[in-house]
Formats: structure tokens, sequence, C-alpha cells
């Protein structure tokens, strides 16, 4: 799975296989459970994938949901969507947050959906009736595929959509170049459909293969390439000064965030959807953006950021 990839290299060292790790610093991952609140008696088992945003994720969830009187256990930093997923419909956890084009394909569904809303409600329907998983409410987040260049380049280039670059593909192919990574070059819903979708073909001598995370770096030094496939949260594209192009033909499919939980156990604390509702409706892309951005780029810690970001909220 694509949301699989990638976890920054700083953050590799400070997550186990089995949760979030704490240094020998003691730096806080939540004062624990709150004397009183809704969830007061509620344990939760909160889990992530291994990336910075997932990371993220799971220490902004735990430490909601303990401000308002759960017991939480985390497993962030899971190997991945098939593990995390097995371990919720297993019951060894109760909770993470999932993309809707992740659960599209967990799922096994064929063909492309371009609908956000659309999306959630077959991915949300089909998860329900089939794992008794519950999705909640979406965020507007939307960590999809994306396309990205150095902002001066795309003004000096005239560049700001997608259609724009299909037409410079066609007609200066050498200011073109593009860098992706091995999975986006072989998904329908990665480079092939693209070239299809937007109606362009870019020679294989202006296109290059990098690992996921060079590539930012790569776009914004505009060597070997001045475009490239890049997810729409990451906290690079700001810090880097880079401008992601507008998908004006709506190829890629929606990747929204939404919290997954076990049937059985938002059935017994219902008020979990009602403590979450309001992260929720925070999380929007450019949230994430300036988010992981703390951590990828400022170096600080999940637990830390999740932290400030909840006070900040009044959340916590």
């Amino acid at each position: 799975m694509r949301r699989t990839m990638l976890a920054a290299a700083s953050l590799l060292s400070l997550v186990l296989t089995s949760g979030c790790a704490l240094d020998d610093s003691g730096v806080d991952q939540g004062a624990g459970p709150a004397e009183s609140g809704p969830l007061k008696g509620a344990t939760v088992n909160v889990a992530s994938k291994n990336f910075t945003e997932q990371l993220l994720l799971c220490e902004i969830t735990a430490q909601r949901l303990e401000s308002q009187g759960a017991d939480v256990k985390r497993t962030c930093g899971m190997s991945g969507t098939n593990a995390v997923r097995a371990a919720l419909t297993s019951g060894s956890v109760d909770t993470y947050w999932e993309y809707t084009g992740t659960g599209w394909l967990a799922l096994q569904q064929t063909g492309t959906v371009t609908d956000s809303k659309a999306m959630y409600e077959k991915v949300s329907s089909l998860d329900k009736a089939k794992n008794d998983v519950v999705w909640l409410p979406p965020a507007a987040a939307n960590n999809t595929y994306a396309v990205a260049v150095k902002t001066e380049t795309a003004k000096k280039l005239g560049v700001s959509t997608l259609s724009d670059y299909a037409e410079l593909a066609e007609k200066d192919q050498g200011s073109a170049g593009f860098c992706g990574a091995s999975e986006f070059f072989g998904r329908d819903d990665g480079w092939p459909g693209l070239q299809k979708a937007y109606g362009f073909s870019l020679p294989k001598g202006d296109v290059a293969e990098l690992a996921e995370g060079p590539i930012y770096n790569a776009v914004a030094k505009g060597n070997p390439c001045d475009f490239g496939e890049v997810f729409a949260t990451d906290g690079r594209i700001a810090s880097l000064g880079l401008t992601v192009l507008e998908d004006d033909k709506k190829f890629f499919p929606p990747y929204n965030l939404s919290l997954n939980v076990r049937g059985s156990v938002l059935k017994k604390y219902p008020e979990i959807e009602t403590v979450m509702d309001p992260v929720s409706e925070l999380l929007t892309t450019t949230e994430l953006q300036k988010l992981n951005a703390q951590i990828d780029v400022d170096g600080k810690r999940p637990e830390e950021v999740a932290s400030q970001w909840l006070s900040a909220n009044k959340l916590s």
C-alpha cells in the first residue's frame, strides 16, 4: 500500500515495533487518563502505521482520549496497512486513522472513484458490512498523490494546473522533467494513468525514478527534475517552497482521513466519536502540512507536536 512506504529517517530510531517509544529524556506522551470525563473507565488501544503523519495522528488520538478519561494503550508505528488492519479486525487494537483511497484498495475494489463523498460512503459501508469496522466522519485533509514544482519555476513556466503541465510536456519536454518513485510509475492511479488522463507522453530520458523521500529536494533544486510526485499533506511542500499543481481533471483518487474504530468498541464507548469529532474537523490538508513540517523539518517529536496542537485548540 502506498501509505506504508515512508517514515522520516529521523524518526525510525524512535519507534518500537509495538508502539511509540520514549527516550531517556522522559518526554511525556500525555498525562494519562483524566480523573473524570465522558470516557472515564474506557480502555482503548490506539494504533498507527509507521510514518510521520500516522505517528502524529496516533499521539493526537491517544492524548485526546486520555484527556477525556480513557485509559489508552499505544501501538503506534506498526509496519503498514496490512498489519494494522489485521490488528484492528482481529481485536488486537481498537482504532487508527486510515485513508479512504487506501481503504478502497484494502477492500479490493476496482475502478476509480474521484468524488471524496462517494468514496467515503462506499468504503465505510463495505467495511462495516464485511469487517464491523466503523469509519467516523472524514476530515477534510486529503493526502492524495500530487505533482509539485518549485514555486519560482511554476511562475516562470506559467504552470499552475496539471493541464498546463501536460501542455508543457508536449511542447517543451526538456522543461517538464519528472521525478517519481517506482510504485508511482507502476500504478494505474499514478504515472501511466496521469499521462493518459491528461493526454501527454514524456520520453523516458526526461523521467527519473527516485526513492520517495529524495523527490522533494530534487524538485526544490531542479535536479534532476523540475516536477515530481509528492503526497499532498507532506510538510516539506511548504518548507521547500514548492507549489502543488491543481488536478483540474480530478484524476487522483481521494485519500481523506477517517478514524477507523472497531464496531464493538464504538458500541461500548460511543463517546469516542463525540470527543474525536472536533479533532477531525480541524484536520485540513494545510493544517497537516504544518504539523508534519514540525516533525520532519523542525525535528520535534510527534508527542510534543500533538500535545501543543491539542492545547492550542483547547482539546487537551
